[in-house]
């Protein structure tokens, strides 16, 4: 089981997004969530740099830094993936269509 925490959930609480870079987002089929998802982050050069499960409402969230990220998600729905410039700190949201 994965040890992150649940996606569904707000963010926590002392986040400072002035301070801070997040990124956020939900996996969809067809226009429906996707549960159970597993969402990498990769960096701008391509590398693995950490990994969530898709809460039932499909959501995920990442800590990041700013840059440009690839987020990518594999389900029994189909892979997909989506890029997102953070170019600061803040909400960056990302939303990836699996097929």
């Amino acid at each position: 089981m994965c040890g992150a925490p649940d996606q569904a959930q707000q963010l926590p609480a002392g986040t400072d997004l002035t301070k801070e870079t997040v990124l956020i987002g939900r996996v969809t089929a067809d226009s429906q969530p996707v549960a159970g998802a597993f969402v990498r982050l990769l960096d701008g050069g391509g590398e693995f740099t950490a990994e969530v499960v898709s809460s039932a409402s499909g959501d995920f969230r990442f800590f990041a830094g700013p840059g440009t990220w690839t987020v990518r998600a594999l389900s029994r729905s189909g892979n997909g993936e989506a890029e997102v410039k953070a170019d600061g700190p803040g909400l960056h949201r990302a939303e990836v269509t699996v097929s």
